[in-house]
């Protein structure tokens, strides 16, 4: 498994949202560039970049700074956040990207994004499923920076699209995110025993590094963390499983 180190952009300064409340953000000191660069090092050979206002409004208003980094070397990056435009997908992978993360469309216009994965390739889009449980403990997905709920499951969004069609698989438990909480373990070994033929990246309550050898255990291709990694809580040595890229010494 491989840790994706998270970066989530509102007004170009580096933020993180506690489940997904735009009211209850906390603001880092730290620089989207100079973060790039101390996940690199660490051995990081992919990063995750959101734009939360792109997320929530549908506009990319943090594209100046995605595209500072998309222009480093050494490590790829998936985008998301307000990608819901054939425009839009082939500005950022003219510029850098190597995955567009698609949400809301993805929910919403299946035949759109269908299209898309046929034109730029399985590799190149991810699918973003974000949920809450409901009452019964069936993960529901949410829209448009989380506020919206639909009418669909994970799994009833996930049946909308052929066999083959989709390669990655971005899901976040939105009770979870960051939340420091621990990852909701059950809702992926679910997702995997229902669509093992997806690679799944977990993302949402990633405390420390125990949680990322539970969720290797379980068979996710990847885990997001950010605000985990934000504050320090995983030295280096403890990452190294799980950033293939990483030389520092034994």
């Amino acid at each position: 498994m491989q840790l994706i180190p998270a970066i989530d952009l509102r007004a170009g300064r580096c933020v993180r949202l506690y489940q997904g409340n735009f009211q209850a953000e906390t603001r880092y000191d730290q620089d989207p560039l100079e973060l790039l660069e101390r996940y690199r090092a660490l051995g990081a050979s992919w990063l995750h970049v959101v734009d939360l206002d792109g997320a929530r409004d549908g506009t990319l208003a943090n594209r100046t700074v995605i595209g500072t980094l998309l222009a480093q070397p050494g490590i790829r990056v998936q985008v998301g956040g307000g990608i819901r435009s054939l425009e839009r997908i082939e500005d950022l992978l003219a510029a850098g990207a190597a995955r567009v993360v698609i949400g809301s469309t993805a929910v919403e216009q299946p035949p759109l994004v269908l299209g898309w994965l046929e034109r730029f390739g399985t590799e190149r889009v991810c699918l973003a499923l974000d949920v809450r449980l409901d009452a019964q403990g069936v993960p529901q997905v949410r829209t448009r920076g989380w506020r919206e709920a639909g009418a669909l499951s994970l799994w009833q969004a996930l049946e909308r699209y052929p066999s083959g069609a989709v390669a990655h698989v971005l899901c976040t438990d939105i009770e979870r995110d960051g939340a420091l909480a621990g990852p909701n373990l059950e809702l992926y070994r679910a997702a995997l025993a229902r669509f093992p033929e997806l690679a799944w990246q977990a993302s949402g309550g990633v405390r420390d590094a125990s949680d990322l050898h539970a969720l290797a255990h379980l068979g996710v291709a990847a885990a997001v963390s950010g605000k985990a990694l934000l504050e320090g809580r995983m030295d280096a040595e403890e990452l190294r499983p799980f950033l293939p890229d990483a030389s520092f010494p034994a």
